[in-house]
């Protein structure tokens, strides 16, 4: 039964929230703004729905300092139109974002995938010898421990940024679509103006080192999807 941290200041909506979520299995805890909620913040929470628009500690310095010591995954709410919150959410380290108005089945949906991903990152740290290291070119990957190597430097990825980087590298050279990201690594169906997978991609560009020979790491081919380059 996973455990949920609600952050948001509309007392309405977190009720509402709250008695659908628990219909649904989880355990719910509410933070009514930011300052709350990192003091609610523990290692039993599975997720936070974190809203921006709040007092006393917006959602994006919550975020920030949130990312500072946890690895809990988060899932933005945001304001209908406002693209901005959703690109800075992104690069501050966010799972994956929600506008505003949003229906139940939505939520829902965007709530499993991310748990899906998180329990699979769980066994893969209890477990599973066989994938024990990724290696290629100067980057090292450990799926189990979900720690991510570059030229013998620890790489402070968030989990989603190392899923999609790992799912890259185990099609190197190859074309990788953002439709086969986002249903494969961010668990959903690719939407349209969804700017998710490139912002996580931007975001692993910025972390990792330059390589040797000056060529970019990643290459995007518009339309098409993200290549790793080789040599």
């Amino acid at each position: 039964m996973a455990h949920i941290l609600l952050i948001d200041d509309d007392t309405e909506l977190t009720s509402l929230l709250k008695d659908l979520l628990e219909l649904e299995g989880y355990n719910v805890d509410i933070a009514n703004n930011g300052q709350q909620g990192l003091e609610k913040i523990s290692d039993e929470v599975d997720l936070v729905l974190l809203d921006v628009m709040m007092p006393v500690l917006n959602g994006m310095e919550t975020l920030r300092r949130l990312r500072d010591q946890w690895e809990t995954p988060v899932l933005m709410l945001t304001a209908k139109g406002e693209e901005i919150d959703r690109v800075m959410g992104l690069e501050l380290g966010a799972d994956d974002y929600l506008p505003k108005p949003f229906s139940d089945r939505e939520l829902l949906a965007r709530m499993r995938a991310i748990l899906r991903r998180t329990a699979k990152n769980s066994d893969e740290k209890r477990g599973e010898e066989a994938q024990d290291k990724l290696e290629y070119q100067d980057i090292v990957i450990f799926p189990g421990k979900m720690e991510v190597y570059c030229q013998s430097q620890l790489i402070d990825l968030t989990g989603t940024e190392t899923a999609l980087l790992t799912y890259l590298v185990k099609q190197p050279g190859s074309i990788v679509a953002k439709a086969d990201i986002s249903l494969n690594v961010l668990g959903k169906r690719l939407a349209p103006f969804d700017r998710a997978i490139d912002m996580h991609i931007s975001n692993i560009r910025k972390k990792l080192p330059e390589r040797d020979d000056g060529k970019p790491r990643i290459k995007t081919l518009r339309g098409r999807g993200y290549l790793l380059v080789e040599a």
